[in-house]
């Protein structure tokens, strides 16, 4: 009896841990909205100087850790990869992370 209940607290703790890091996980890709990069499209497609609300906008994504995912979506990779892009993240002092 005694083992069953210590067995019954170690699976409800694995399942609340499992189900913390998972609400974790889905906050944090919520998070990351590449539309709301839109403010730097001049900076990203066209070379122009980042605007202060762009580079804001960069720095919050930068701190969600929001770049990892953007260069593993086949759709936004090439705007981060590009040079006017790289460009703009320099210049807004923002550091692309190294992704595995």
């Amino acid at each position: 009896m005694a083992k069953a209940a210590a067995m019954s607290v170690v699976v409800t703790a694995a399942l609340v841990i499992v189900l913390v890091a998972t609400a974790t996980a889905m906050m944090v890709a919520a998070q990351c909205d590449a539309g709301q990069l839109v403010v730097c499209a001049p900076a990203i497609l066209g070379g122009a100087m980042p605007t202060a609300s762009c580079c804001s906008k960069l720095r919050e994504q930068e701190q969600q850790g929001c770049f990892c995912e953007y260069l593993r979506n086949p759709a936004y990779a090439g705007y981060i990869n590009s040079q006017t892009a790289r460009g703009a993240i320099a210049a807004c002092n923002v550091t692309l992370p190294q992704c595995s």
